[in-house]
């Protein structure tokens, strides 16, 4: 019987090269060991500062881990005097947790720099978790004027109108600070006025909160007395944060509250007369107004047939706050008016304001016809007399 030989089949070169190339482009893909450490990082958008001496800076900090951990927190380098603390979630805290994913944690270092700081601190936050470590180098630099200023502008500090009218303003209050600050508000009108200041997003407070770099809007209504006199009016607005102060300088420009009143010297609004006569009833015109009225002129309405006429016309000026003018007004009826009450209106029309009252007119008999009446009986009663006195004999 033949014997039987195998053969190892050959495999060719070009293969051997293939299969290790793709063993050198897979090998960088393999899964890292299990025992690799997890990263751990604090940063914040803005490490280096300048502030004004006494004041606080706050640095917002964001941590990120690959995996979930508990995160203490710390801070060195602070010098005799400083003060450093965590805050989050309204609270004081020393520590978070910190998640591989979503939302980092909302933290934040504030830092008290006292009165008597100068130059440039350099400070570290350490975030720590297990063996895991990460620094964060932070630097305050201290200077007159590094620390910011606030500022209250008004878009229109001045405004004009009568004593009837409420006047609003519209403030923008400025932060220009590196700490959020709560503004504690107040405001100063002149005696008898009303002035309110308060945030234009809400109502009813007497502060407003500003973040640092930011703005708010504040409102201010000013209502002045209603007799207050022509003139110009100060009003000062105050915004208080700490030993931060921003003043805003108001003003309004009063022209007056016009009101014209006609009336009589004894506020009587009724007079008698004859038909086809005359009546002189005196007119009084009251400005009870703050401001003068000027170029006052009259006018009138009345039945078919009659006039009234005035003098004065005119008159020029009448002062303010009860000032009185008197005017006779001669009012003729018509000579055919039977007797009975009629209604006279009087208005007297100035530059600035208006006003006018209704006068009842009393048209009495004529005592012409009482005469005649009389004349009449008397001749009656003389033709009876003569009649009884001729034929009675008979």
């Amino acid at each position: 019987m033949a014997s039987l030989h195998f053969r190892r089949p050959r495999v060719p070169a070009r293969a051997v090269a293939l299969a290790a190339a793709l063993v050198a482009v897979a090998s960088p893909l393999a899964p890292a060991s299990v025992g690799a450490a997890d990263p751990l990082s604090v940063t914040t958008p803005y490490p280096a500062v300048s502030v004004a001496a006494g004041s606080k800076v706050s640095f917002n900090l964001a941590l990120k881990a690959s995996q979930p951990r508990e995160v203490s927190l710390a801070v060195a380098g602070m010098p005799s005097g400083w003060g450093a603390t965590f805050r989050g979630g309204g609270f004081i805290v020393d520590g978070v947790t910190v998640q591989p994913s979503g939302t980092p944690p909302d933290v934040r270092l504030d830092v008290d720099v006292p009165a008597n700081a100068t130059g440039s601190t350099p400070l570290t936050v350490t975030a720590k978790s297990g063996a895991l470590s990460a620094k964060l180098p932070l630097t305050v630099k201290v200077n007159a004027g590094g620390g910011g200023n606030v500022s209250m502008k008004a878009d229109y500090p001045a405004l004009r109108g009568t004593a009837t009218q409420t006047f609003t303003f519209s403030l923008t209050l400025a932060n220009d600070t590196a700490q959020d600050l709560t503004f504690s508000l107040a405001s100063q009108g002149p005696d008898g006025w009303t002035v309110t200041a308060k945030p234009s997003s809400q109502a009813q407070a007497a502060s407003t909160a500003v973040k640092a770099g930011d703005t708010s809007t504040i409102d201010v209504e000013a209502q002045p007395p209603s007799d207050a006199a022509a003139g110009d009016y100060p009003i000062v607005v105050a915004a208080t944060a700490g030993d931060k102060t921003a003043n805003a300088q108001l003003a309004v420009t009063i022209t007056g509250n016009y009101k014209l009143t006609v009336t009589t010297p004894d506020q009587r609004l009724n007079v008698n007369g004859p038909a086809g006569g005359t009546i002189s009833q005196t007119i009084t015109v009251v400005n009870d107004g703050s401001a003068p009225l000027t170029g006052v002129t009259f006018d009138k309405t009345v039945p078919t047939g009659w006039n009234v006429d005035f003098s004065p016309a005119t008159v020029d000026q009448i002062p303010p706050n009860g000032g009185k003018q008197d005017v006779t007004a001669v009012i003729k009826p018509s000579g055919d008016a039977i007797a009975g009450d009629y209604v006279v209106t009087i208005s007297a029309k100035a530059k600035e304001a208006s006003g006018q009252s209704d006068f009842r007119v009393t048209i009495e008999t004529s005592p012409i016809w009482g005469i005649v009446g009389l004349l009449l009986i008397a001749a009656i009663v003389g033709g009876l007399v003569w009649v009884f006195r001729t034929y009675g004999r008979r």
